[in-house]
């Protein structure tokens, strides 16, 4: 059996060898090393892809979340309502711009923000809601959107972790996840599922002039070289990181349909456990639709997770605890505003959940062994 790695990077490499070389040759030999050529066709193969008006490009996605904020014009004290339970780079950029981050409570069974949550913790300083997709699964962003339009404010999606995950709306139309709020953010750090081979990011948008101030901000503010508009940040996309990308778009899709397959494998070994509920998101028969899988991720009942992390890395199975503190509790984002009682989903989140190995190479033998361990383990714990 292969060595199970959490992401295998290397394996997808060598499949798509014949086709990255010569994407990133291209860049050495034109030594178009920023904002060339290679970064113009990611940027439009990507908003085709997306069925978005504008892509831009930026260094990384905690940079493309900062950014989108700017862009919007968010003045501090502001509050931003997005999930207690997700990365810190979501909160971390809120606090950076010294606008004041209000954390909630995400649904027990999907993960994602709870919207009932957002609609309680608006107030009138209140002016941008971000959803993230968390793991890969779309937010319920019919209604955050139907809220945000009652209340007037600002949608940011954080869409680092599910790009080619469609939404399908309440009228049965479908949208890709990152072009339905106003502004979106995305990261192609190298373990995503469409990852470049350093740091990457991108905003989308489908409003002209908010992607007009955004091209200004992530080139120090300059529309005119040396005449600086807007105040801006110094964020862009390398030509050899969207070598890369650009090389590896036309595989999402497919890359997202083996992540699906894998989730199906295990859900499927761990079907109707007493003290394992598997990912939601596998309902649908559409294999874009729904969920893609950044991570595969379950929750646990009645069982020691951490003595499980501990046995499966003793038998060199790799797994990870997304998150294993809530933000609410993180020393840089603690606020005396917050409720325990408010955050009970969260709270019980951290200490339950387990994600396994998912990425595009996993095979049937790792599958088996991987479910086979864990279920050991829980049968005998």
């Amino acid at each position: 059996m292969k060595k199970i790695q959490m992401v295998d990077l290397q394996g997808q490499y060598a499949k798509i060898k014949a086709v990255v070389d010569p994407s990133i040759q291209e860049v050495m030999d034109s030594a178009a090393y920023i904002n060339g050529p290679k970064v113009h066709q990611f940027q439009k193969n990507l908003e085709t892809y997306l069925g978005v008006k504008h892509v831009i490009p930026c260094a990384n996605g905690t940079d493309a979340l900062q950014i989108a904020m700017m862009g919007l014009g968010l003045k501090p004290g502001d509050e931003v309502i997005t999930a207690d339970f997700t990365f810190a780079a979501t909160v971390e950029v809120i606090a950076l711009l010294q606008l004041t981050p209000v954390l909630v409570d995400v649904d027990p069974v999907t993960f994602n923000i709870d919207v009932d949550a957002i609609e309680k913790a608006i107030t009138p300083k209140t002016k941008a809601i971000v959803p993230v997709h968390l793991f890969g699964l779309a937010a319920n962003m019919d209604a955050i959107m139907d809220l945000a339009k009652k209340h007037n404010l600002y949608v940011i999606e954080d869409n680092a972790q599910a790009i080619g995950a469609s939404y399908t709306h309440k009228d049965g139309s479908k949208t890709k996840t990152g072009a339905i709020g106003d502004v979106a953010s995305t990261s192609f750090f190298p373990s995503k599922n469409l990852g470049c081979y350093g740091d990457g990011g991108a905003i989308f948008t489908n409003n002209d002039d908010l992607a007009h101030t955004i091209r200004g901000i992530v080139n120090h503010g300059m529309y005119k070289r040396y005449h600086h508009d807007v105040v801006g940040v110094n964020s862009r996309l390398d030509s050899i990181q969207a070598a890369v990308l650009d090389a590896k778009l036309p595989h999402l899709d497919a890359y997202n349909k083996a992540r699906r397959e894998a989730a199906k494998k295990y859900s499927e070994a761990f079907k109707n456990h007493p003290k394992i509920t598997t990912p939601s998101g596998l309902e649908s028969h559409d294999e874009d639709d729904v969920h893609v899988f950044h991570q595969y991720t379950l929750k646990l009942e009645g069982v020691d997770r951490d003595a499980l992390v501990a046995h499966l890395q003793e038998n060199n199975i790799p797994c990870g605890v997304y998150y294993p503190i809530p933000l609410h509790n993180q020393k840089a984002y603690q606020d005396e505003r917050y409720n325990e009682e408010d955050f009970k989903v969260t709270n019980h989140l951290v200490k339950s959940v387990i994600s396994l190995p998912m990425h595009t190479e996993l095979d049937d033998e790792q599958i088996e062994f991987i479910t086979s361990t864990v279920l050991n383990f829980i049968n005998n714990d």
